[in-house]
């Protein structure tokens, strides 16, 4: 006869440090979606834009992640493989906004482009810098460092398509940003979704 108890392992006590953590990353990225949003506008900048969505995306995450701290490893990963479609669908979001881009044909402002990219960048990287700890945790966990990685990484892209646009006049350096980024999202999106696919069967498994 099958036990109807569950023997999955004790529950972790929620980490304070990664608490915090987020708590701070959830902060940065709010802040910095409404900037992107406000100079993509000014600067017709569809880097920034794309740049803008995926910092509310992460803010969301972040709060979704501190929400199931302390939840079993079933309820974690649902919440990872969620953030890791939504991950996926941004990149797919990105590369319609690059088409977009492409057919209306307006170069963006470059300095604004420039100066916005330099400050998500400083602030992304310290939000890497104190998420750098968790990032071979649980799937729920290693989201949360893929999501800050792709952050830093984006807004260098978004300096260096500042300074292709200034130097050329031309909107393809912008687009090719764009194209980086939702390949970012793709990659992390796919990496996020296979871990948390195992997590939740493994998780099953214990319960059984």
């Amino acid at each position: 006869m099958a036990c109807s108890c569950s023997h999955e392992l004790a529950l972790p006590k929620p980490n304070s440090k990664f608490r915090a953590a987020l708590w701070i990353a959830l902060f940065i990225n709010l802040t910095l979606f409404i900037v992107e949003i406000v100079g993509g506008a000014y600067a017709h900048s569809s880097a920034l834009w794309a740049d803008a969505l995926d910092f509310f995306g992460d803010a969301v995450n972040y709060g979704i992640s501190l929400a199931v701290l302390g939840a079993s490893l079933y309820w974690r990963a649902t919440v990872a493989l969620i953030k890791g479609l939504t991950t996926a669908v941004f990149g797919l979001v990105v590369i319609g906004k690059v088409i977009y881009a492409y057919l209306q044909g307006i170069p963006p402002e470059a300095l604004t482009m420039g100066l916005i990219g330099v400050l998500a960048l400083i602030a992304n990287v310290f939000t890497a810098a104190i998420l750098y700890t968790f990032r071979e945790g649980d799937s729920n966990m290693k989201s949360v460092w893929l999501c800050s990685r792709n952050d830093a990484i984006g807004n260098f892209a978004v300096i260096l398509a500042a300074v292709g646009v200034f130097g050329t006049g031309s909107l393809w350096p912008d687009i090719i940003v764009a194209v980086i980024m939702a390949s970012l999202g793709l990659t992390a999106g796919y990496q996020v979704i296979k871990q948390a696919l195992l997590e939740r069967a493994s998780s099953k498994q214990v319960q059984v």
